[in-house]
């Protein structure tokens, strides 16, 4: 078992943000003893579920109805499937629009350390695009595709 700042330095969550989960009901298991909040393994487990969620832009009502479903059993995975399956696409679509910005990233610091070392741009610009080294060629594509 674990106190309240205990898990809060796990999580690197404020005490605040935990009393607030457990206020919204979203530790519905949660044991107290003398009024302190005991976290038990199933809360961790709970709150990484919960932390998932909410980095997947899930809001906290949409979490309140996950956990809800959790508690009415087995009836409710389809639901619980859908809702992981549709943040699965949301975060693969973020990803997607990350790796863009990151290969676009990658290849400006590769022309500007080009154009260091060259003195200028213009052997980059008459590599362009069809020229590059594959690797570059890669994140050029990718930076400019879509």
């Amino acid at each position: 078992m674990y106190t309240i700042g205990q898990v809060s330095e796990m999580f690197g969550l404020p005490i605040s943000t935990l009393r607030y989960y457990d206020k919204e009901g979203l530790f519905p298991g949660l044991e107290r003893q003398s009024g302190i909040r005991r976290f038990s393994e199933r809360e961790l487990e709970a709150l990484r579920v919960i932390e998932c969620l909410k980095r997947s832009g899930l809001e906290i009502k949409d979490i309140k109805q996950f956990m809800a479903w959790c508690t009415e059993g087995p009836a409710t995975y389809p639901d619980r499937k859908r809702l992981f399956e549709a943040r699965r696409q949301v975060v693969e679509e973020e990803l997607s629009h990350l790796q863009k910005t990151l290969d676009m990233l990658k290849f400006k610091c590769w022309y500007y350390e080009t154009a260091i070392r060259d003195g200028g741009e213009e052997l980059i610009r008459a590599m362009l695009p069809d020229k590059l080294p594959p690797e570059i060629r890669a994140w050029y594509d990718n930076a400019h595709n879509g």
